[in-house]
């Protein structure tokens, strides 16, 4: 007969399998199972068909990397993060600061500025394209120029100065700052206030100097996180660039992410689904590797001495 210890044993993990089968069934269903189908159909010859039969080996590998559209795509994504990480990391950071030195309202500005990251990608790209940035006289940005005597701006279509870049940005900006602002406000929450206290014993001025010396290096481990997340979600964009620049002739040959050509390789015309996986594999792999050398550069999973 099985003792006490054993059955209660049993119940916990009887209750464990209930409460994250349906997940881990769920979480291998829609995400393990495509990414290993997309993995084999990347080594076979698989246009319009996700069922191929004619192996090609690294055939759609050679083919994708050789592709200029491709290196152009990723030349897209490295200038849209050297834009929106630095951007985004200063303006989450600064926003934080600033709510919490706030000793009333503190949790209505808190609410105000994550606000917007319930807001659809889709939507908001809209809101910006039609709204505030249309490239006639009637949009806001425009309205504000002619105020001041300039021609309007065509925002979307002129690349000499690629003023596409200032929509993307500010849109992307809009949305997931306050995300990021959350997780510095908890960052910043955590940090002792005896530290403040000490410093100001021994004669640290509040600011710069505070914030140089305390804060910064206090929520090391809250920026390490909030860049590589930034980093990531840069490579998957795809939502504002697509909705910003196409229009009914289609996606001008400029500012192609990497999800936008691997969408038109491989539900183009072409619908060659065994290039736009290879595709697919390669960006991963860009994704891990860079993650990867982040991690070791700012010393993730380091012991602090």
């Amino acid at each position: 007969m099985p003792s006490a210890a054993g059955r209660r044993q049993r119940h916990r993990t009887f209750w464990f399998w209930v409460f994250t089968g349906p997940f881990m069934a769920g979480l291998m269903l829609f995400t393990y199972v495509p990414l290993g189908w997309s993995v084999f159909l990347s080594f076979y010859d698989a246009h319009n068909t996700v069922t191929p039969s004619h192996f090609t080996g690294l055939v759609n590998y050679r083919q994708v990397l050789g592709d200029p559209a491709f290196r152009s795509a990723l030349t897209t994504f490295a200038v849209f993060t050297a834009f929106i990480v630095p951007a985004t990391y200063a303006l989450s950071l600064g926003l934080a600061l600033a709510v919490n030195r706030l000793r009333f309202a503190r949790a209505f500005f808190r609410s105000v500025f994550f606000l917007p990251t319930a807001c659809s990608y889709v939507v908001a790209s809209l809101i910006w394209k039609l709204s505030l940035f249309n490239g006639v006289r009637f949009g806001l940005a425009n309205t504000v120029l002619g105020w001041f005597g300039a021609e309007p701006v065509a925002w979307l279509s002129t690349t000499h100065p690629p003023w596409y870049w200032l929509v993307i940005v500010t849109v992307r900006l809009w949305l997931q700052t306050g995300f990021y602002l959350i997780l510095f406000l908890a960052g910043l929450q955590r940090i002792p206030a005896r530290l403040y206290e000490a410093a100001a014993l021994d004669g640290a001025r509040p600011g710069w100097q505070t914030f140089r010396h305390i804060t910064f290096p206090a929520l090391r481990g809250t920026s390490v996180a909030v860049v590589l997340l930034l980093v990531i979600n840069a490579f998957q964009a795809f939502d504002e660039f697509f909705n910003l620049l196409s229009d009914a002739r289609g996606y001008p040959p400029y500012a192609r992410p990497p999800l936008v050509y691997l969408y038109y390789t491989a539900l183009g015309q072409g619908q060659d689904l065994g290039l736009g996986s290879a595709g697919a594999v390669v960006l991963a792999l860009v994704i891990a590797v860079v993650t990867v050398v982040q991690g070791r550069w700012f010393g993730l999973g380091r012991k602090e001495e």
